[in-house]
């Protein structure tokens, strides 16, 4: 139940003066349907009005406000043309410039020969200085009695800077005075206001200087939002510690056949990432685990060891993969790598039809088969378990949270562990993973070279097609990137398929291949398979090449237009070569100028092949606006709280949600009341119906 004072700000914003279904259309399409989502609109700019200056003293490419003479109207001569309004002041001329305008309005609004403000982004076309489409036109009197700085918000077509700034001003008549959630100590260390002046605040910027996110009112906001979020996320975190799993005994001969048969020494991280998942499936508790680590740090071998302790213990294992390709190659890996153990282990994917499809079912259902590989066919209605004990989902971020629940449904509680390839910085760990327990696998294979990597201009191409006939001639592999699939007009960026007729005129028909996301999943598999094998030299592909293509053999990677790419993709496809004891090389090919973030982007790349230092990285240089480029991956979306700003913040709201749910995990008393209220006021809801539920 949501706390009544919370009950004006759920209300619909057809509820704000001046807002009718069709304006609630709009504000809806930048905000959200409720008067809480307007409030949490924060404004993305100011307009400061204060400054007077004279025509001819008035900076180009600013909002200026002038004081000046309508002299003269002169309507478009014809279509298309802009309306003018002349007007002058003891310094000098200036137009404001109107299109579509309607002259008996524009009369009523500057008559001539009267003196009228204005207020708007100056121009200047050749030599005359114009304004287009003034935001402001006020008489003197008029313009003494309005706001010298006005916030700026987001806007849609049909929706004005006046009307949202109106559903604002209501909005925040609705604003109850709400329990303080934020103890004195912590408020007071950091000099931030209560919630409601905070709130009032954000919507009266005293200027520019007001939109700095470490202003005590809108730190205090995005620590709420943050600290509402890692509070949710906590009482998960308790709540699924609390419930009975099954504890997952073995006497471990699997486990050690495994790893007495393993053609190369674990590292320390792998070993210590395997004992705390052991540790974990041994336990009552029910394992929620988060398995991530740098490119080529074997995760998949700490997943065949997670498997083996489950065969061992007498249940099976699931393990979904996002693509088909990735799905069967993992089965391949861990048939290799669990066979000497007796472990059986099989694919299932959407491919698999008919009567080979209803053999794999029957055999799960039998409890035949110890470990499956699959993609979302694992979760389809029909698919049984004889007995579903681990579930881990690799490249986690390609799943949604329905996802991960359907699969994990088809077994009683099993333990979850789920992986990913990208190393994830601490501060965006703990915004989204923050119900989870972290292994870290921050160790490479001993005797494991580093591709030299280097940054070759687009000039060059051709020195570097040369460079890969002789690669080949050697009897290397190469991948060859783009970033597009087929040429198209609206970019300059090459295309894989006009990339691969080239290379073909170049090397020769029979020894490049092609493959991109928009093939099927068996040619894909064919093409990945192939290539693989070692029928062919050279594959030119989109990232679709990211996850899940491995050919251990190959050493060249180029990637064309590297400086379009995001960092953490870059490094993982960097990671596709350099997996065997061969030297391997790594081109970026790069069509200059370079800006400044581009270039420091590729400079780390040739620095470094530290994947958790190459996130850092990434995440200080791309911001918060798509961390690590995951767009896909279900990363919060916050609205107060800039997770680049704030970054902070995330460890405090974090420390501060764990020591609450230990010291009060039933959020009682007058304190836990206010939480439950943070917890409703910005849609948390599930971390009170774990409370009511247990």
């Amino acid at each position: 139940m949501r706390p009544e004072i919370l009950f004006p700000l759920f209300q619909d914003v057809t509820k704000l003066p001046g807002i009718g279904p069709r304006l609630a259309t709009l504000v809806e399409k930048v905000c959200g349907g409720r008067i809480r989502d307007v409030l949490f609109t924060p404004p993305t700019g100011v307009v400061d009005r204060s400054r007077r200056v004279a025509i001819a003293d008035s900076p180009t490419g600013e909002i200026v406000t002038l004081t000046a003479i309508v002299e003269t109207h002169i309507p478009a001569q014809r279509q298309g043309q802009p309306y003018k309004v002349r007007m002058r002041d003891q310094t000098g001329f200036l137009h404001l410039i109107f299109f579509h305008a309607r002259r008996d309005y524009l009369s009523k609004l500057l008559p001539e020969g009267e003196t009228r403000v204005v207020s708007g982004k100056l121009e200047r076309f050749g030599s005359e200085i114009q304004i287009v489409h003034p935001d402001l036109i006020a008489s003197e009197d008029e313009a003494a009695d309005m706001a010298l700085i006005e916030p700026v918000y987001p806007l849609t077509a049909g929706l004005t800077a006046k009307v949202m700034r109106r559903a604002i001003a209501g909005a925040l008549t609705f604003l109850p005075d709400l329990p303080e959630w934020i103890p004195g100590d912590l408020r007071g260390s950091h000099g931030w206001p209560a919630f409601k002046p905070a709130m009032k605040a954000l919507h009266a910027p005293e200027g520019a200087v007001s939109l700095d996110p470490d202003r005590p009112e809108r730190a205090r906001l995005a620590f709420d939002e943050i600290f509402a979020r890692q509070l949710a996320l906590q009482i998960v975190r308790a709540r699924r510690r609390a419930q009975p799993g099954r504890a997952l005994a073995s006497n471990g001969d699997r486990v050690d056949t495994v790893l007495a048969a393993a053609p190369f020494k674990p590292t320390g991280a792998q070993l210590r990432a395997f004992e705390e998942i052991r540790a974990d499936m041994r336990s009552q508790a029910r394992m929620t685990r988060l398995l991530h680590g740098d490119v080529g740090a074997g995760k998949t071998f700490v997943a065949a060891l997670a498997a083996a302790h489950a065969a061992d213990a007498g249940v099976q294992t699931a393990i979904m993969a996002p693509t088909e390709i990735l799905a069967r190659q993992h089965a391949k890996t861990l048939t290799e790598t669990l066979e000497p153990a007796g472990i059986s282990v099989t694919a299932l994917t959407g491919r698999d039809k008919g009567k080979s499809r209803a053999a794999i079912l029957e055999r799960m259902a039998r409890g035949e088969v110890d470990v499956v590989c699959g993609t979302h066919a694992l979760f389809q209605d029909g698919i049984e378990f004889a007995d579903l004990g681990l579930v881990v989902i690799d490249e986690q971020h390609r799943f949604g949270v329905s996802d991960r629940m359907r699969l994990t449904s088809k077994g009683h509680r099993p333990d979850t562990l789920v992986m990913t390839a990208t190393p994830i910085p601490r501060t965006l760990s703990l915004s989204v993973y923050g119900d989870l327990d972290v292994s870290r696998l921050d160790e490479k294979p001993a005797g494991r070279i580093p591709p030299d990597t280097r940054l070759v201009s687009m000039d060059r191409l051709d020195e570097v097609v040369e460079g890969v006939r002789r690669a080949i001639g050697r009897g290397d592999r190469v991948y060859w990137v783009c970033p597009l699939v087929e040429e198209s007009e609206m970019s300059e960026l090459s295309a894989a398929e006009d990339r691969w007729r080239h290379l073909r005129a170049a090397l020769g028909d029979q020894r490049v291949g092609l493959l991109h996301g928009r093939m099927k999943p068996a040619e894909k598999e064919d093409i990945a398979t192939r290539f693989r094998a070692g029928e062919m030299d050279v594959l030119v592909a989109t990232t679709v090449i990211e996850v899940g293509v491995d050919a251990p053999d190959a050493t060249v990677m180029i990637i064309e237009h590297a400086e379009r790419f995001g960092l953490a993709q870059l490094h993982q496809l960097r990671g596709r070569v350099g997996r065997g004891d061969k030297p391997s090389s790594c081109l970026l090919l790069y069509k200059g100028p370079l800006g400044d973030t581009a270039r420091a982007r590729l400079e780390m790349m040739r620095e470094t092949d530290d994947g958790f230092q190459i996130a850092e990285e990434d995440w200080r240089l791309r911001g918060a606006g798509d961390p690590l480029g995951l767009r896909q991956s279900g990363l919060p979306q916050f609205r107060l709280a800039d997770l680049e700003a704030h970054s902070a913040l995330i460890e405090l709201a974090n420390d501060h949600a764990r020591l609450i749910v230990h010291q009060d995990p039933e959020l009682k008393g007058e304190l836990g009341e206010a939480l439950r209220t943070l917890l409703y006021l910005f849609d948390h809801d599930q971390g009170v119906r774990f409370l009511r539920s247990g």
